[in-house]
């Protein structure tokens, strides 16, 4: 979801035929090769058995994937607003803007809590800010600064954008320190990192990418400890799940799939193809059995893991402008999802209806993220601004 296009464009020799050709990134085994088209197509017939095509095994691959398809849809026996149809409605809420946050000179593109619920830390295509009160202004070299995340121990932040890496900063209480200058370069992808996040400790971070992965990393080596394979287009966003272990992980992409993943073993373990239109943001319900999802097709979509589907749509008639990052109270009844009509809809998880509507951005909507006690609620937008929300 974006205004602009970012493409990564590689030409050398083919790591195969040597030929001096453009060049795909792809992984074998967690270890990058540089291959062009040609060797691809030619790596990927190895191994068919007689009368096999690739044309053919993608047509049996469909086939499959209508039999699933069919089998799930069999389990369909209710939908969850019918379930909650004795449900009490939610009364009128009161949400307004307590706080604005000024600082940047650009669009303010991701945010993100700090755990002692005081300092949030947000980025832009100038720089990184740490604050409520601007703490640290961090200028980095890249332009487009498009990921950002607060550690556990809330003592560093890492971010990541346009130059394809996700640095770490360890924050300092002197407000006249370089943090840039103790910036750390723990991620590099092939293509723009569109998110990252902490693990439960300090001392691991996963990242998505444009080049279609998502990224285990050591932080103290830069090592890559697991990459994750399974989308075919930009990965835009990602989430872990709210656990103690927090060994899954949920991302989405271009490819309007919304993949469930097994950080040790590196498998996708489920996929939900749903949407019409790129998966712009994720995010798990608080208990850890669920997740939602923001898309450009307009709408919100809300995913059962133990069903194994997709239970509810939020979205009505009149929102024609997609749908660019969402997240759940902290008893999930409430799903906050920003737009890019420059507001923010509060829909009820339960009955699947607009619960309220919060004006005051006057642009495009590029993160919403509840505070870690639930007591407010903080977005950012292209308006240069960040807004708390209570």
């Amino acid at each position: 979801m974006c205004d602009q296009t970012f493409m990564a464009v590689t030409f050398g020799p083919c790591d195969s035929c040597t030929n001096a050709r453009p060049l795909m990134n792809i992984y074998i085994k967690n270890e990058p090769i540089n291959y062009c088209s040609f060797c691809v197509e030619m790596m990927a017939c190895q191994g068919l058995q007689k009368g096999e095509t690739l044309s053919s095994l993608q047509l049996e691959s469909e086939s499959l994937k209508k039999k699933l398809e069919e089998e799930r849809n069999k389990l369909n026996d209710v939908e969850l607003h019918q379930v909650a149809e004795k449900i009490e409605v939610l009364g009128a809420l009161s949400i307004k803007t307590r706080r604005v946050l000024k600082g940047h000179g650009n669009k303010v593109l991701c945010m993100d809590w700090c755990k002692d619920k005081r300092r949030v830390v947000s980025s832009s295509q100038v720089y990184t800010r740490d604050s409520y009160l601007c703490e640290h202004g961090i200028s980095l070299p890249c332009t487009w600064i498009m990921a950002c995340a607060y550690a556990p121990s809330g003592c560093a932040v890492a971010c990541g954008g346009l130059d394809n890496k996700c640095s770490v900063i360890p924050l300092s209480l002197d407000k006249n320190e370089n943090l840039a200058a103790k910036r750390k370069s723990v991620a590099m992808h092939t293509n723009y990192v569109s998110g990252c996040a902490f693990t439960n400790s300090d001392m691991q971070l996963l990242t998505s990418s444009g080049d279609g992965t998502c990224a285990l990393w050591d932080v103290e080596s830069g090592q890559l400890l697991q990459s994750f394979h399974g989308h075919s287009a930009d990965v835009l966003s990602l989430d872990i799940a709210p656990s103690e272990t927090g060994n899954t992980f949920v991302s989405g992409g271009s490819d309007k799939r919304a993949n469930v993943w097994d950080m040790r073993s590196g498998q996708n373990i489920q996929s939900f193809e749903s949407h019409e239109s790129d998966i712009n943001c994720v995010k798990y319900y608080p208990s850890g059995d669920a997740f939602a999802s923001a898309s450009d097709d307009a709408t919100c979509r809300f995913y059962d893991l133990r069903a194994d589907r997709e239970v509810a749509i939020y979205q009505k008639d009149s929102i024609i402008f997609g749908a660019s990052t969402v997240d759940f109270s902290m008893s999930g009844r409430l799903l906050f999802a920003g737009y890019n009509d420059y507001t923010i809809n509060v829909w009820d998880v339960l009955k699947g209806t607009r619960a309220s509507i919060l004006f005051g951005h006057e642009n495009r909507i590029s993160r919403v993220r509840l505070s870690p006690d639930g007591t407010s609620l903080a977005s950012a937008s292209w308006d240069n601004t960040l807004r708390i929300w209570a």
